[in-house]
C-alpha cells in the first residue's frame, strides 16, 4: 500500500467493542478513509485465555476485521505474559516501541495514535506506556462509562487522552469516565452501530439453526436469559451465580415464556451445570443454552426475543435502546450489597440498572426503559463521588444534598452503605443539611 504517515492502533477485547470501534470508523470519527494505516490489536483476557472463545471465532468477526489494514496479536506479541499483568518497566518503554515499531511496520517517525478500551488497567495502559508520546482515544467500556475513573492516572498519559467515545445506552446520562481530566465525551452515532450490529447478524445466516436455535424453541415467545461472569470475579460463588441464573429462568416462566435461551459471558470459565436444566424441566420450559462464538445482538436480530432478562450487564441496555426489547433484572440488588470494595467499578452499572430496570423477581413488569430519568444523573453523579471522592472532590456539597434529601430511602440505603459515608464523613455533614 502507498506510504502513510500516521497510523492508528485500535485496541479491542471483545467483538462488542470492535462493533464499537468500527461503527466510529464508519461515521468518519477517526478521518476519512486513507487518513491513516489502521491497525487492529487483538488482546484476550480471560484468566486462562486457552479456555474461552477466542475474539478471531467469535461469529461476524471477519466483517470487523475487514476495515482495517492488519490485524496484530496482543497475547502472541506479549508472550510469554498475559495481556491483563504485562507492562514495560518505565526505563525499558522506548526499547519496547522500538521492537512494536519494528515487528509491526511502522517505521522509526510514523505518528501513531492508539484507541483503547479501559484505560486504567492493561492491555490498554501498557499500549500507550509503549506509545509514550501518542494521542490516545479511549472507546467506553458499556456501562462502565457513567462511572468514575477506577484509579488515578499519571499525568503524563491523562494529558494525552483526547475524548471518551461511547454508545448511547442511556439517553442523557453523561459518562463521569475521565471527566477529572477535562476529557470531553462524544457519542458514536446509533445508526452507525446499529448497522454494524446488523453487518454482524448476516454473517450468523438466516435459519434459527445458524444461531444455535431449533425451529421449535424458535417458534414459541423467545426470553434471553444473560450470564455474566460474577464467580469468576468473586462477586458470588459458583453456586450463587448458578442459582441467579434458576431464579432468571423461573422470572421468565413465570411472566409466561415457554422457550428461554440463556445465553453465557463470552469470558465465563467453561463449565456444565445442570441447576438450570433441572428447573426448566419443573417450569416445563424448552430451555437452549446458546454457548456459541455469538453476540447477544447477534440473537436479538436474528431472533427478535420478547423479554431479556439478566443482571447487570450492558447486553440489557443494548436489547432496549437498539431493538426496543422489554428487559427485567434479577439478583441486582443481591449482588449491589455484596461488591466490593466500595469503588469497585461495576458498581455505576449496577446501580444504573437497578434504578432502570424493572425486578423480575419482585414481580415488576418488565420495560424498555426511555430515556434517563432526571432522579438517575444525581444518584449516580452521588455513587461515583464517594467511589472517587478525591476524584470529584466538586461533587461533595452536590452529594451531601442528594443524601440530605434522600434520608431513610431503603434504595438509598442500597447505594450508600453507611461504613462507607462515615469513612467520607457524610453521615453527619448530610444530618445538617
Amino acid at each position: 500500500m502507498d506510504r502513510v504517515d500516521r497510523v492508528q492502533i485500535f485496541q479491542v477485547s471483545t467483538l462488542y467493542g470492535a462493533a464499537t470501534v468500527a461503527a466510529a470508523v464508519d461515521a468518519g470519527q477517526f478521518g476519512a478513509p486513507g487518513h491513516a494505516r489502521r491497525l487492529l490489536l487483538v488482546s484476550h483476557n480471560a484468566e486462562v485465555p486457552e479456555t474461552a472463545v477466542r475474539l478471531a471465532s467469535m461469529t461476524g468477526y471477519e466483517r470487523i476485521a475487514a476495515r482495517f489494514d492488519e490485524v496484530v496479536d496482543w497475547n502472541e506479541a506479549v508472550h510469554p505474559h498475559h495481556p491483563s499483568s504485562w507492562a514495560p518497566r518505565p526505563e525499558e518503554a522506548p526499547l519496547w516501541q522500538r521492537v512494536f515499531r519494528t515487528a509491526w511496520g511502522l517505521g522509526p517517525a510514523t505518528t501513531v495514535e492508539v484507541v483503547v478500551e479501559s484505560i486504567q488497567v492493561n492491555p490498554a495502559k501498557a499500549l500507550a506506556a509503549v506509545f509514550a508520546e501518542s494521542a490516545v482515544h479511549v472507546y467506553a467500556d458499556g456501562l462502565m462509562s457513567y462511572g468514575p475513573t477506577r484509579d488515578e492516572l499519571p499525568q503524563s498519559l491523562a494529558c494525552r487522552v483526547r475524548r471518551v467515545l461511547h454508545l448511547d445506552l442511556v439517553p442523557g446520562l453523561r459518562p463521569l469516565l475521565l471527566t477529572e481530566y477535562g476529557v470531553e465525551a462524544e457519542l458514536v452515532p446509533d445508526d452507525a452501530f446499529r448497522a454494524v450490529l446488523r453487518e454482524i447478524a448476516e454473517a450468523a445466516g438466516e435459519s434459527a439453526e445458524d444461531v444455535g436455535l431449533t425451529a421449535a424453541a424458535a417458534a414459541a415467545p423467545t426470553a434471553l436469559l444473560l450470564g455474566q461472569y460474577l464467580a469468576a470475579l468473586g462477586i458470588l460463588t459458583a453456586e450463587e451465580e448458578e442459582d441467579l441464573h434458576v431464579r432468571m429462568l423461573r422470572g421468565a416462566a413465570a411472566a409466561g415464556h415457554r422457550s428461554v435461551v440463556f445465553k453465557p459471558h463470552p469470558t465465563a470459565p467453561a463449565s456444565y451445570s445442570t441447576a438450570l436444566h433441572e428447573e426448566a424441566a419443573r417450569a416445563d420450559v424448552t430451555l437452549t443454552v446458546l454457548d456459541g462464538p455469538l453476540l447477544a445482538e447477534t440473537f436479538y436480530e436474528r431472533c427478535r426475543p420478547e423479554l431479556v432478562v439478566g443482571c447487570f450487564s450492558t447486553a440489557m441496555l443494548t436489547a432496549a435502546v437498539y431493538y426496543g426489547v422489554p428487559v427485567a433484572r434479577v439478583g441486582t440488588d443481591t449482588v449491589l450489597a455484596r461488591l466490593t470494595p466500595y469503588e469497585n467499578s461495576n458498581r455505576v452499572p449496577l446501580t444504573v440498572v437497578d434504578h432502570l430496570v424493572p425486578d423480575l423477581a419482585g414481580g415488576e413488569r418488565p420495560v424498555v426503559p426511555g430515556g434517563a430519568p432526571a432522579s438517575l444523573a444525581p444518584l449516580v453523579r452521588a455513587v461515583g463521588y464517594c467511589m472517587r471522592p478525591t476524584a470529584h472532590p466538586g461533587l461533595r456539597a452536590e452529594t451531601v444534598r442528594y443524601l440530605a434529601e434522600h434520608r431513610g430511602d431503603p434504595a438509598a440505603a442500597l447505594h450508600f452503605p453507611e461504613e462507607r459515608l462515615a469513612e467520607l464523613g457524610l453521615t453527619t455533614a448530610a444530618a445538617r443539611v
